[in-house]
């Protein structure tokens, strides 16, 4: 197999997925029986020692659909000291309005308007700034917390001293599409699992942009966000980590989410992610080379592995595109994109084992619906493999040519054919 350049693209494009799968899966399930089975039901937190106060941080652009709804639920939440800080960045719609009618009705809510929009970094940053508490919980303007999610996030804090970030877990609220409803299968069986894994294996390649809470001493230490990075939550997640401070991950802070119903909608938003995670690849390279760094270093390579396998795809497609209409030498021809024989039935009996466990794993915050996504997974690889490959390639030139320090401003992202979903 490894005797020819295309045995070579045929053995990675196989063996990686297939040896990043079991290290998920290895590491999920010793976080389930290390911490999560012993967890109380999701509905009942468990007792604080102390329940410092907290300020709800939601940066808002164009948000003026979903406003109503995100205010509601937050200013109902369950915990006993908490205030809400909407920032309003230059929105063109009926935002600002609605927050200022929303202000008068809710006594905890305060509204910061931006004239311009700055981008959801300096948003955030306006909202940790006029903020008097330590503890900061930034979600989006569609977002819906769980009831109880304050006391889930807010106990690592208590407990842990040097905790600078908590990322919840987002639920998908729309589910009535074939996109809505992998989408669903895909945050339980790969995001779900990838994130209890990398908390047992000591570092989190990013916190959740939807739903995260903060020490703000910790974001204070590392300049808070950037302003000038296109993902302003995988950048602040490296920050903090090569600052030596602790990312967790907590499963029973659910947040009901908005995503793209649409495949226009699902290729920027992905496109973004892989440019993100291009850009921390080319900005903190230098940093790795410490030896105090090197806790981070597993999640450099498992990125940069990423994309790699992303252009090793690419390129055997292309080999076996070229080796249709002209003749190649025997070591470029790629013969067939499928996978041969018993790699083929292995890799999708991973991919099916991934699913049932991860699922599985997922069950005690969904019992009634999350199984039943189960079916629609198997359409998974065809569609985000595909669309990952694909915007990882286009990702890595559009962050090694974007002009250092320009200002990453926001556009109003694809919210789903039914905005108004409700949860489950």
């Amino acid at each position: 197999m490894w005797d020819s350049v295309a045995g070579f693209l045929a053995g990675f494009s196989f063996y990686y997925p297939l040896f990043m799968a079991y290290l998920w899966l290895t590491g999920g399930i010793y976080y389930f029986f290390h911490w999560e089975r012993r967890e109380p039901p999701v509905d009942q937190p468990p007792t604080l020692p102390d329940y410092p106060p907290v300020s709800l941080i939601i940066p808002c652009r164009n948000e003026g659909r979903q406003l109503r709804d995100t205010i509601a639920r937050a200013a109902a939440l369950d915990y006993p000291q908490f205030e809400i800080i909407a920032v309003n960045d230059g929105s063109s719609d009926d935002t600002g309005a609605i927050l200022d009618q929303l202000q008068a009705h809710h006594a905890n809510l305060r509204v910061l308007h931006l004239e311009h929009n700055q981008g959801k970094a300096m948003a955030l940053r306006m909202g940790a700034l006029a903020s008097p508490n330590e503890i900061l919980v930034c979600i989006d303007g569609d977002a819906v917390l769980d009831r109880h999610a304050l006391h889930w996030l807010v106990r690592h804090f208590v407990t842990g001293p040097r905790v600078a970030a908590v990322t919840g877990n987002p639920r998908i609220r729309n589910r009535s599409t074939l996109l809505g409803k992998i989408q669903v299968g895909e945050f339980s069986s790969i995001i779900g699992l990838i994130k209890r894994a990398q908390r047992i294996y000591g570092r989190i390649f990013t916190v959740s942009g939807v739903v995260t809470a903060f020490r703000k001493s910790a974001l204070q230490r590392v300049g808070f966000w950037s302003t000038d990075m296109v993902t302003e939550d995988i950048d602040v997640s490296w920050r903090l980590q090569l600052d030596h401070w602790d990312i967790r991950y907590e499963p029973n802070a659910l947040c009901w989410i908005l995503m793209p119903e649409t495949l226009r909608g699902l290729w920027r938003q992905r496109l973004r992610w892989a440019q993100g995670g291009a850009e921390v690849l080319i900005k903190y390279w230098r940093d790795l080379l410490s030896w105090r760094k090197r806790r981070m270093w597993l999640v450099y390579v498992e990125l940069l592995a990423s994309i790699s396998w992303a252009y090793v795809m690419t390129i055997g497609a292309l080999l076996w595109l070229i080796g249709l209409v002209l003749p190649l030498p025997a070591g470029l021809q790629v013969a067939s994109l499928a996978p041969p024989r018993w790699s083929g039935v292995l890799l999708g009996f991973t991919c099916l084992l991934q699913f049932v466990v991860s699922l599985r794993l997922d069950g005690r915050y969904e019992r009634r619906t999350t199984a039943r996504y189960y079916y629609w997974m198997i359409w998974y690889p065809l569609v985000y493999w595909l669309l990952n490959v694909a915007t990882s390639v286009v990702a890595l030139p559009k962050a090694l040519l974007k002009r250092r320090g320009a200002r990453a401003v926001w556009t109003s992202p694809d919210r789903g054919l039914h905005q108004q979903g409700q949860r489950p």
